[in-house]
């Protein structure tokens, strides 16, 4: 069984840092896909940063040059380093994990339970 635990989340001012730690158990396949996910009240889930095993991460372009993600592949695990939060970062962000960086969230099947990133002005 494939499971997913998220830590790191909080709340902070903007211009604030959080680091979200993501660690997989259970996943065999490899090479593989993990990232994370965000969604903010009533908008639509979207990419924040995901990186495939070895290869050059994607990050949307509202946080390219913030955020960071990075992964110990031995671990499976993934972290994002979140730098100069803006309150527009304020969403649930999801970790995932799968055979492929798929652009859409519906084709992963494993999730983390999620964790509130609040950045108050």
């Amino acid at each position: 069984q494939v499971q997913l635990a998220e830590s790191g989340g909080g709340s902070v001012q903007a211009g604030g840092s959080l680091r979200l730690t993501c660690v997989a158990s259970g996943y065999t396949d490899s090479p593989y896909c993990m990232g994370w996910f965000r969604q903010a009240p009533e908008k639509e889930r979207e990419w924040a940063a995901r990186i495939f095993t070895g290869n050059t991460p994607y990050y949307d372009p509202s946080v390219k040059g913030r955020f960071v993600i990075s992964e110990e592949n031995d671990k499976n695990t993934v972290y994002l380093q979140m730098n100069s939060l803006k309150p527009e970062d304020t969403a649930m962000y999801y970790c995932v994990i799968g055979k492929y960086c798929y652009s859409s969230s519906d084709m992963f099947t494993h999730w983390g339970q999620g964790t509130q990133v609040t950045v108050s002005s």
